[in-house]
């Protein structure tokens, strides 16, 4: 479906729960309990609402999404509506290497690993838990199972994790593994935290072997990230850069929320309540365009918006 501003979107990332066994410093979490979550009935029909407006690609995310007992169950019957091409998962991996074979079965494809460092004092420092070891089994268990592409996802901070950057690009050196910078974006309670951000140029500049990678993919694969390889690399380095660098403009995206609200951008306090539709698939479906076409311009993070939502609450 293309939005008032003539964007293509077909991209949902459904937030199926706003619990997460982490308690990341940037994130927000802290101790969320099961609140007035979709059932797995619910976010079916809401994803098949999205997929009868134009969505081909779902992603899972939370909180963290394998905190759900019944996460296989949603991907499963995710996976069989008509017209979902891609089904892929955010996790922080804790209980990766327990699930992976299990998701594979029920349609997942992709998964994105949420990593910040690669010392295990650090990510206990920065999670609240001890946990390194297992994020690293998780990964290994997505390559033995087949799970494709496999990214990592990292946020530096200024001062917290940014000496982590190396040894995290090193993991592409050494794996066929994507690892993706994200830019800090100003969901936690610290307020404005600009000079918190590490840039994409800083890196770059610190890692100059790095070099704009070709154009991987169809339209369908689309990415917001910008791809860099080297020589004797096996997997890509990607920047993420909603701050620095706006990519709204090529954005595709649209986020349902735990509760079964949709939040049409992440930087916009703007949600719309699809749970009183959800027994009129019509409706649902008009509810949904409407959200769609709702969705702005571009986000206003330099205004304040979005900071009001832990990004746990959100899905990233």
């Amino acid at each position: 479906m293309i939005d008032s501003y003539g964007r293509e979107i077909n991209y949902l990332r459904v937030s199926v729960t706003k619990r997460c066994n982490l308690n990341c410093t940037y994130c927000g979490a802290q101790n969320e309990k099961e609140n007035n979550e979709l059932t797995a009935d619910e976010i079916e029909k809401t994803v098949r609402a999205f997929a009868l407006c134009g969505i081909d690609k779902v992603r899972l995310t939370g909180g963290e999404p394998l905190v759900r007992k019944d996460i296989c169950y949603i991907a499963e019957r995710i996976s069989r509506i008509d017209g979902i091409k891609k089904l892929a998962l955010t996790t922080n991996g804790i209980r990766l290497k327990e699930c992976a074979g299990e998701l594979k079965k029920a349609g997942v494809r992709a998964v994105n690993i949420s990593l910040d460092t690669t010392d295990r004092e650090r990510f206990k420092s920065i999670t609240g838990y001890d946990g390194l070891n297992k994020v690293y089994d998780g990964i290994d268990e997505c390559e033995r199972v087949g799970l494709s592409p496999i990214r990592i996802n990292a946020v530096l901070i200024r001062g917290q994790n940014d000496s982590d950057a190396e040894s995290l690009i090193n993991i592409a050196r050494e794996r066929k593994i994507d690892v993706r910078f994200i830019e800090l974006m100003p969901f936690s309670d610290e307020g404005d935290n600009d000079e918190l951000v590490i840039k994409s140029d800083e890196i770059l500049q610190k890692f100059p072997f790095l070099k704009p990678a070709a154009q991987k993919g169809t339209a369908f694969e689309k990415s917001v990230a910008r791809y860099y390889e080297s020589e004797g690399f096996k997997g890509r380095i990607g920047f993420i850069t909603p701050i620095s660098d706006k990519f709204c403009s090529e954005c595709n995206r649209i986020r349902l929320l735990s509760d079964g609200k949709v939040k049409v951008c992440l930087g916009s306090d703007e949600v719309i309540d699809l749970k009183p539709y959800l027994c009129d698939e019509k409706l649902l479906e008009e509810k949904v365009r409407d959200a769609i076409l709702s969705k702005p311009m571009e986000h206003k993070f330099s205004c304040g918006y979005g900071a009001s939502h832990g990004l746990n609450k959100i899905g990233g």
